[in-house]
């Protein structure tokens, strides 16, 4: 995989710090042009367009886009950022056990500062299953870990929700 130059990087990032400053179909259209740079099939590219569409409210092309990127090999933090936003564009499509697949799969996954995140999501995507207990628990066991005190209390309370989740 061609890994894009640090110029083409800070572009992106120059993008989004500025998308508020477009409109959707403009900002896409400068993503489009920012990923021509790259070789076709590009994972990083195909991310990069996945997120301009789902930010811009196409999530069903943001699914194509994600998941191709994924299997084109896309790694590192764009890699587990992929995995949440295609569960959060699916849960969005009406698809929430999909969703919960991927990210059970992903909380199993290394942890890393992305963690709070896809508990996030969990806990959204286990609200539309009619779980809200569970998805209490999920969330406060993702914040239990950045308290400042409490947090084997507020970890233990997690746990004693799952455990009388039905």
């Amino acid at each position: 995989m061609t890994v894009p130059s640090a110029d083409w990087e800070k572009c992106v990032s120059e993008l989004w710090a500025g998308m508020d400053g477009h409109d959707a179909d403009a900002f896409v259209g400068r993503m489009e042009a920012l990923v021509a740079e790259l070789p076709p099939g590009n994972a990083i590219g195909l991310f990069e367009r996945g997120s301009a569409f789902d930010s811009t409210g196409h999530p069903a092309r943001a699914v194509e886009l994600y998941s191709a990127a994924l299997d084109a090999g896309l790694a590192g933090e764009r890699r587990r950022r992929a995995v949440i936003q295609l569960a959060s564009s699916l849960r969005n499509l009406g698809k929430p056990q999909d969703a919960l697949k991927l990210l059970t799969t992903e909380a199993d996954a290394a942890s890393d500062a992305l963690d709070g995140a896809v508990a996030t999501f969990m806990a959204l995507v286990l609200v539309d299953l009619g779980r809200e207990r569970e998805a209490v628990a999920v969330a406060l066991t993702a914040l239990s870990k950045y308290l400042p005190r409490y947090n084997r209390s507020v970890a233990r309370y997690a746990q004693q929700l799952r455990d009388k989740a039905p």
